[in-house]
């Protein structure tokens, strides 16, 4: 029989093996390695950037206990919750509110816009990952512009055809610490995976 953690130990030899040559440092590595388990695409992974102080930011906000704010439930899903709670850590989703639904609605806006403001207000040096929604990044980078917000880390791989790469692109204009990708590719599992190769690397006897 073999052990779960015996198939990770081999995915992730296959990746190393198959991904080759790379840009990423040591650091960096194993989240783009556990991004490629996610997602099974190469492609994807070497499309991946890091702010230079991206990874060792994340790990000490994780071992802070600060906030973590996804953008959607699906990327809340996939974040392992119990290496973050004994650090203090939590995940929430604003999205879902019933005062984002109606301050949406009122200003003529999207949930993941107010749902972003919400986030901000309550936690303006917060975690902020964001797998789904382009609007979600647009938002927190203008937020971040007039000094309304100074993540510990943005995680900003959302998907799509429209705004996801543009988004991406403005993201890493900014010196704030982010990882993010090039490209349309994205998604919550990606985001989730990014998240989940920090805890990991900040909280090794909780894996």
């Amino acid at each position: 029989m073999t052990l779960p953690q015996d198939i990770e130990a081999q995915s992730f030899q296959i990746i190393t093996e198959e991904l080759g040559a790379h840009p990423f440092t040591a650091e960096q590595f194993p989240v783009v390695q556990r991004v490629i388990h996610a997602s099974a695409d190469f492609e994807l992974g070497r499309s991946l950037a890091f702010h230079p102080a991206a990874v060792s930011a994340g790990m000490a906000a994780i071992r802070a206990g600060r906030p973590l704010f996804a953008d959607v439930q699906m990327v809340q899903a996939g974040i392992n919750k119990a290496r973050l709670q004994p650090l203090g850590g939590e995940v929430r989703v604003c999205i879902g509110d019933t005062d984002v639904a109606e301050a949406a609605q009122r200003e003529g806006t999207t949930r993941a816009v107010m749902a972003t403001r919400k986030a901000v207000q309550l936690a303006p040096e917060g975690v902020y990952v964001i797998g789904n929604a382009p609007t979600a990044l647009l938002e927190l980078l203008r937020l971040i512009k007039a000094g309304d917000a100074r993540p510990s880390l943005i995680v900003g791989v959302p998907v799509g055809f429209v705004s996801a790469a543009e988004s991406k692109a403005e993201l890493m204009t900014l010196d704030v610490p982010f990882i993010s990708n090039h490209g349309r590719k994205g998604g919550s599992p990606v985001a989730a995976a990014i998240v989940n190769a920090l805890s990991i690397m900040a909280t090794p006897m909780g894996r």
